[in-house]
């Protein structure tokens, strides 16, 4: 019987080792963080179910964008997830101002240089860190590594990056466990079109890797949501934007190798003409299937949706527009415990002290 407990204790830490990502925590509701329609900001919303939010601050700033987004004053597509030990939690920003283009004196109102990192120990105070990629490799933590670019000062994107923990990833000092921080970028100069790269933070959430390509399928593309799924692999949604454009399905055994081209028959014409981006797949408590919500960016009024889809993340189906947020745009959802829930209410209504 001792063996046969041990022998199960082993199974379950070698399942939890393969399976391990972002980690998850709450069974009460879900916290969407995104940033705002109505101005350059990351905004809160909470639900019980998934689907209908109530709006933290009346939808207005969580922080102070001009604090924390030191390159433009805008933050665009927060991504939030927990912190790797659970204890506390971790954001990515687009350090981004399109309404300030001739301020900046910007080439184009599509222009910006750097993303924000930041940290939080009870979803309301944060600190955080700005990294602008013209300043070069001085930069990163590992400025002497080989680099993607000749010349940094010509970067014009660092779009949308998205978390995952990686507890495999090892440190040039022999640390172990990084987050893989994955986004867009494009240096006119030298490349024809964004294409996906990939940065480490350390558990500290404060330095961050030179990137690296995660993959080129010879066209733009953008807005990648990766998930580790029950049949182990990693499934990525994303938006090409070259090609035949929409939202498309890729996979891959690695994390940051191996992404097979898209499939090109599931999710690319499912609003039809529609114009989709900003995908951000989460499962319901206690549900193997998944939800895939989306900003359809081509209404007017824009609509941001949920669909569903099937434990593998194919088959999208039934989709709906999300209920009760103001101004809904890109951004990423996270579960929440009862206590976390009930707090970031008090705190919308005034009656949580600061």
């Amino acid at each position: 019987m001792k063996r046969l407990y041990i022998s199960l204790v082993a199974l379950t830490i070698a399942v939890l080792g393969i399976l391990a990502q972002n980690p998850q925590k709450g069974n009460y509701g879900y916290l969407y963080c995104h940033m705002s329609d109505k101005g350059q900001w990351t905004a809160f919303a909470v639900s019980r179910d998934g689907y209908h939010y109530e709006d933290i601050k009346g939808g207005n700033p969580v922080m102070d964008p001009k604090e924390h987004a030191r390159i433009e004053g805008g933050q665009r597509d927060a991504y939030i997830c927990r912190a790797w030990n659970g204890k506390g939690y971790v954001m990515v920003t687009t350090d981004m101002n399109n309404a300030m283009t001739k301020a900046l004196k910007k080439q184009n109102d599509w222009d910006n240089y750097g993303i924000d990192l930041l940290t939080s120990k009870d979803l309301i105070h944060w600190e955080s860190v700005s990294f602008d990629y013209r300043q070069g490799t001085g930069i990163f933590s590992n400025p002497e590594a080989e680099s993607v670019y000749k010349d940094w000062s010509t970067i014009n994107r660092v779009w949308a990056p998205q978390i995952f923990w990686d507890p495999d990833y090892v440190w040039e000092n022999g640390d172990k466990g990084g987050y893989m921080i994955y986004y867009s970028m494009w240096n006119r100069a030298e490349e024809k079109y964004d294409r996906m790269y990939y940065s480490y933070a350390d558990k500290s959430f404060t330095k961050l890797t030179q990137p690296k390509l995660l993959f080129d399928w010879g066209y733009a593309t953008i807005d990648a949501d990766i998930n580790l799924l029950s049949d182990g692999k990693y499934h990525m949604l994303i938006k090409k934007e070259g090609g035949k454009p929409g939202i498309y399905t890729a996979t891959s055994d690695h994390l940051t190798y191996g992404w097979g081209e898209p499939i090109e028959n599931d999710y690319v014409s499912f609003e039809g003409k529609k114009k989709c981006e900003g995908s951000s797949a989460f499962q319901l408590i206690g549900d193997k299937t998944w939800r895939v919500a989306y900003i359809q960016y081509s209404d007017r009024p824009k609509h941001y949706r949920i669909c569903k889809a099937d434990e593998n993340l194919r088959n999208f189906h039934d989709p709906v527009d999300i209920e009760g947020v103001t101004a809904p745009q890109h951004g990423s959802f996270m579960r929440l415990t009862k206590k976390e829930y009930k707090r970031l209410l008090k705190w919308s209504n005034g009656s949580l002290a600061e």
